[in-house]
C-alpha cells in the first residue's frame, strides 16, 4: 500500500514537471547567466557575477514566472492538447486543474516577494510579465499573427530582466535579441502547423487555420531569410569572437530546415522541424561562451586564488 502511494506521488511530481516543462527552465536560466557574463557585464570577473545575489534572485524569479506561465498555458490548452499531444496530456492530467491553479498562484506570490528584495522596478517588471503571460494564454494565443508575435516576445522577456538590471543597452545586444526572436517566432509558426488539428477543433484562429499551410510556409521562409540581417551584423559589424562559427553553421542548418519545410506535410515532420529549431536555439545558448572564452580563465584564477 505504501509503495503504491509513493508511486502515485512520484507520478504526480513527474506530471507537474511535465506541465511546467522543467527541462526547458534550466536552459533559460543558464542562458541568462551566460549572457550576463559574456555579453552584459564584461568588466567584472565571472565569479563576481555568479555570486551576485540580486542577479540570482532575478534569474530565480524569471524561472518561477516561466514555470507559472507554463501552468496557466496548460490550464487553458487542456482540450487542445488532448488532441495534439494525447500522451503528454494524459500525464499532465494526473495533477488536477485545481492543484495547477494553486501552484500557479503560489509561484506568482513567491515571484512578487523575491522581486521586492531587488527593487520596486523588479516588482513592476514581473507583475507585467505575469499579466502578459496570463493574457496571452487566455486571449491572444487564439488569434493569428498577434498570438505568435506575443509568444515569441514573452520567450525573450527574461533576458530583458537582466538587461534592465545591468542597464547595458549596447546595439550588439539587440542584434542577438533580434536573431533569437526571429528563431522563436519561426518555431511558434511551426508549432501552429504541427497543432492545426487541435487548433481547428477548439477555435484557435492561427495562421494555418485561417490562411492555410502554404501561406504559413511562405511566412516562415520570409522569417528565416530575415535572420540573415542580425547574423550579418553580428559577424561583420560587431565583435562576437568565435561565436561567428555558430552563426555560419546556423545558416547551414536553417537552409536545411527550409528544404525540409517545403517537403513537410504531417505533424511528425513538423515536430522534427520544431526540434531542429529548438536544437539551434539551445546550441546558441552554449555557444555564448565563444564570444570571449578568456572570461572562463579569469573565473578559474579567482577560484584558485591566483
Amino acid at each position: 500500500m505504501a509503495s503504491r502511494k509513493t508511486k502515485l506521488i512520484l507520478m504526480k511530481i513527474l506530471s507537474l514537471f511535465s506541465v511546467v516543462r522543467g527541462y526547458n527552465i534550466p536552459v533559460i536560466a543558464l542562458a541568462q547567466y551566460l549572457s550576463a557574463v559574456f555579453i552584459l557585464d564584461k568588466e567584472r570577473r565571472a565569479l563576481d557575477i555568479l555570486l551576485d545575489v540580486d542577479l540570482f534572485i532575478i534569474v530565480l524569479a524569471s524561472s518561477l514566472t516561466i514555470a507559472s506561465g507554463y501552468i496557466i498555458n496548460n490550464f487553458y490548452d487542456a482540450k487542445k492538447d488532448l488532441i495534439n499531444r494525447p500522451k503528454k496530456s494524459m500525464l499532465d492530467r494526473l495533477v488536477s486543474q485545481q492543484t495547477k491553479l494553486y501552484v500557479y498562484f503560489t509561484l506568482n506570490a513567491l515571484v512578487t516577494l523575491l522581486a521586492f528584495i531587488v527593487s520596486w522596478r523588479a516588482v513592476v517588471f514581473f507583475a507585467v510579465y505575469i499579466f502578459l503571460i496570463w493574457f496571452y494564454s487566455h486571449k491572444l494565443k487564439r488569434y493569428p499573427v498577434i498570438g505568435n508575435l506575443t509568444a515569441a516576445f514573452l520567450a525573450i522577456l527574461p533576458f530583458f530582466a537582466i538587461l534592465m538590471y545591468f542597464k547595458n543597452f549596447y546595439e550588439v545586444i539587440f542584434a542577438h535579441a533580434t536573431f533569437l526572436y526571429l528563431l522563436i517566432l519561426t518555431r511558434e509558426l511551426i508549432k501552429d502547423l504541427q497543432n492545426v488539428t487541435g487548433d481547428l477543433a477548439n477555435n484557435y484562429r492561427t495562421i494555418p487555420v485561417m490562411f492555410g499551410e502554404k501561406t504559413s510556409k511562405k511566412i516562415i521562409t520570409l522569417l528565416t531569410f530575415l535572420t540573415l540581417i542580425p547574423v550579418y551584423l553580428l559577424i561583420d559589424v560587431y565583435d562576437v569572437g568565435y561565436m561567428d562559427i555558430y552563426f555560419y553553421i546556423g545558416m547551414i542548418v536553417i537552409m536545411y530546415f527550409l528544404l525540409q519545410l517545403w517537403k513537410a506535410e504531417s505533424p511528425k515532420q513538423y515536430l522534427q522541424l520544431h526540434n531542429i529549431l529548438k536544437l539551434l536555439i539551445v546550441a546558441g545558448v552554449f555557444c555564448i561562451i565563444l564570444i570571449e572564452p578568456s572570461v572562463l580563465v579569469h573565473g578559474r584564477k579567482l577560484l584558485s586564488g591566483i
